[in-house]
């Protein structure tokens, strides 16, 4: 990872619109305003939304953003060059020779989110599917029983703020009298993970809030009050906290905002990710998955996902787990990732870039390609 990375990782180049001010404003007015209301404004936003982006290439790119993927392929090019050699190793970015990584996440907003989500894990057990659960710890009721049930499903449970109103960010006091109750929460509920409410961040408080990853920065999304994307489709640190970028456009967006017929952008999107070694980040909320055309959608997605050759799912808190032992051992070999030995202790193994026809092509120890 370079410091120009970061610059996109940690979104600076973002320059904070006037009406992100008013978001607060908003949030207090949004339950006067009639549901239907609300889609009808989102819906039209979002329609020209997507025609800027798609008619004038405004960046970040949406449904995908390749500025950073590009910019590793350049960083791999000039090592070969310099080594001279027709291949060179590196440290294969995910354990026992996975070719990419991908991972369910829920974010429960309400009581009818609380509802569906046995549905939802039945669905996900038909396909031994895991997953990882998000909860609002003060806006409803949470029965001890929706965590057991979570969790003997093989999921987890994670944080998804005090309060589903998009105001966590809105100053530094206001962060820093929420972020006791964040913490007592994560302790109790024995979460490592956080997911701010509508996807609110700021990366520089962000490592502050005491978890061990989160998950509440899009890789691209311009829909949303807070646009923009670290345009990422891997792991990265936030300090000490791994961040686990959002790389699938949201059930919201995709059949709410956007009114998609199918799921022809989730599965165009998933081949691109894992075509490039990356990180499928699945968001699906049960609040808005309780229909059964949206559990048929659902269903079609575990389907494709499972069938993907190469494929390593994961829990949220196992993949950032492992993004720990990765950079560890990245720390320790730098460029010797040729080490089978500490590789085989790590669960780690290297592959191997060439360049072909003017293209960065990796593959693993036997020539397989990533």
């Amino acid at each position: 990872m370079t410091p120009d990375d970061r610059f996109y990782l940690e979104e600076r180049y973002l320059q904070r619109p006037r009406s992100a001010r008013l978001l607060p404003l908003f949030y207090r007015l949004k339950p006067l305003i009639p549901r239907t209301a609300q889609l009808r404004m989102r819906r039209l936003m979002a329609r020209r939304q997507r025609h800027r982006h798609e008619a004038q290439g405004r960046f970040p790119r949406w449904p995908i953003e390749p500025l950073l993927v590009e910019q590793h392929e350049v960083l791999v090019r000039e090592r070969l060059r310099r080594s001279g050699r027709p291949r060179i190793p590196l440290l294969g970015t995910w354990p026992r020779g996975h070719r990419f990584a991908w991972t369910v996440t829920h974010d429960v907003e309400g009581p009818k989110g609380i509802a569906n989500v046995g549905p939802l894990l039945e669905i996900e057990r038909r396909h031994g599917v895991v997953s990882g659960w998000f909860f609002v710890a003060d806006d409803y009721r949470l029965d001890p029983e929706v965590f057991e049930t979570v969790r003997a499903a093989g999921g987890e449970v994670a944080l998804h703020g005090l309060h589903h109103d998009g105001r966590l960010f809105q100053s530094r006091e206001h962060f820093e009298r929420q972020v006791p109750r964040i913490q007592w929460y994560l302790r109790e509920w024995r979460a490592e993970g956080f997911r701010s409410p509508a996807t609110h961040r700021n990366a520089a408080w962000m490592p502050e809030l005491g978890a061990r990853y989160d998950s509440s920065f899009p890789d691209t999304h311009p829909f949303d009050a807070q646009p923009g994307g670290c345009c990422s489709i891997l792991p990265y640190f936030l300090g000490d906290l791994v961040e686990l970028p959002i790389t699938l456009p949201q059930d919201h967006t995709m059949f709410e905002l956007l009114q998609e017929r199918d799921i022809s952008l989730w599965r165009e999107k998933s081949e691109w990710i894992a075509d490039r070694g990356g990180l499928i980040t699945v968001l699906v909320h049960p609040d808005y998955a309780a229909s059964d055309e949206r559990r048929r959608h659902y269903e079609e997605l575990l389907t494709f996902l499972c069938a993907m050759h190469g494929g390593w799912l994961a829990l949220p808190r196992e993949i950032a787990a492992w993004w720990r032992v990765r950079a560890a051992l990245e720390d320790e070999l730098g460029e010797d990732v040729a080490d089978k030995q500490a590789l085989a202790a790590a669960g780690a193994v290297s592959w191997w870039a060439s360049e072909r026809d003017g293209e960065i092509a990796i593959e693993t120890e036997d020539h397989a390609h990533i």
